[in-house]
């Protein structure tokens, strides 16, 4: 039937050849196993070759998938609750509409009471003297002083509590002036006040009204 001529004896492969064809075919199963299958499927690289080439991840992707699908199915199912029997419809009841009076509005809390302090302090010739007021940050003080027996040199000023050596901050100062007033709003929170040096060669007393929310006078 077929014209195709039978291989003879000495075209066949011999005994050695079949084996170590057989061998190397082993060995490259081996490797393909070792290196491809058991990193996709199970997730097992001991070459280290298959998470270079992307497939130990691909192996760790499937066991995952299969662990949640376990779970999944070992998960008890939520039974739907029995619905609740209606309730009995209540007997009607007259109502009655009670209109209720608005609650006075109580008064405004009033503002506190600013203080008020009125102080003296005498200058010998040559001497200075200050007055504090210990004032927090936003609030304002008015004032208005006189000098009685001679002009005298001022300034108006205030020094964080804590303060650096020699730190103050200048609301205002003048030299030979008699009186002086107005206001000042602490920039922080402070003692702020006033200084005076008597520059004459006689006494010279001070007269100091002070009104506005500060906590307390120092001298």
């Amino acid at each position: 039937m077929f014209n195709t001529p039978l291989p003879t004896v000495n075209e066949l492969p011999s005994t050695r050849k079949l084996v170590r064809s057989t061998v190397i075919a082993m060995l490259v199963a081996a490797g393909l196993l070792v290196t491809v299958v058991m990193p996709s499927e199970y997730a097992i690289d001991p070459t280290g070759v298959g998470r270079a080439l992307g497939l130990t991840q691909m192996g760790e992707l499937k066991i995952i998938l299969a662990q949640e699908a376990l779970a999944d199915a070992a998960a008890p199912q939520a039974s739907t609750p029995a619905p609740a029997p209606a309730p009995a419809p209540a007997p009607q009841v007259a109502q009655v509409q009670l209109v209720a009076k608005p609650a006075p509005q109580s008064e405004a809390t009033s503002a506190p009471a600013l203080k008020t302090n009125q102080i003296t302090v005498t200058l010998k010739p040559g001497e200075g003297k200050e007055i504090k007021l210990e004032v927090l940050k936003g609030k304002t003080v008015s004032y208005a002083w006189t000098a009685l027996g001679g002009p005298v040199n001022y300034e108006t000023h205030g020094e964080p509590y804590n303060a650096k050596k020699g730190y103050f901050h200048s609301y205002g100062k003048g030299k030979q002036v008699k009186d002086n007033q107005g206001e000042f709003t602490a920039i922080f929170d402070g003692t702020h006040g006033w200084f005076w040096r008597n520059r004459s060669n006689s006494d010279v007393t001070i007269s100091l009204k002070a009104t506005g929310d500060y906590l307390s006078v120092k001298q």
